[in-house]
């Protein structure tokens, strides 16, 4: 079971990429306006969607491919409603980002509990999780913020995520690395 989940480390990189991808855009045209904030979230959106089934299609025992599963469709779904609703009000796009990250930190959390029972004192997907919770919280509270605010928060959440995301495709790299060693 380990070779299986150490074996698609690449995914979670590609989604701390992206995230890392957001957020400069984000940060490089901070005058952007909130639809073209809206457009990059939405591809961010689509591309971690994609990488969370791709993980959840991971050969894992039991049932804990669910919340990987359950995220990776989540995050279509808002890639799909931000591509095909276009003319939504900024306030609404910054609530469903908001409500998108609170259930995905859930469910990122959920998974990360569950990669303990396989990974030995796993961490980072937990503190993923929790990250999102909180930068869903924290826009919820502040859903009027200008778009420039919207921007950097968005950015910052981004920058922190794809972080956390990247060190545990590492360490999911170097345990299948020396998993494969061992098998040699």
């Amino acid at each position: 079971m380990l070779e299986a989940i150490t074996s698609r480390w690449w995914v979670l990189v590609v989604r701390g990429l992206a995230a890392i991808l957001f957020a400069m855009a984000a940060v490089t045209w901070p005058q952007i306006s909130l639809s073209v904030l809206v457009m990059l979230f939405g591809v961010y959106a689509l591309v971690d969607g994609i990488a969370a089934l791709a993980w959840a299609a991971n050969p894992l025992a039991g049932s804990r491919w669910w919340a990987l599963l359950i995220e990776g469709i989540l995050g279509l779904v808002v890639a799909f409603y931000v591509f095909t609703q276009p003319a939504l009000s900024d306030v609404a796009f910054v609530y469903a980002v908001a409500f998108w990250s609170i259930f995905t930190g859930i469910l990122e959390i959920v998974a990360g509990i569950q990669l303990r029972d396989v990974i030995d004192n796993e961490w980072t997907y937990i503190i993923a999780g929790i990250v999102s919770i909180a930068f869903g919280v924290l826009v919820v509270r502040n859903p009027l913020a200008g778009a420039v605010g919207v921007v950097w928060l968005f950015a910052g959440y981004a920058v922190l995520f794809g972080v956390l995301e990247l060190a545990l495709g590492y360490r999911l790299q170097r345990m299948h690395a020396a998993t494969k060693s061992a098998h040699a």
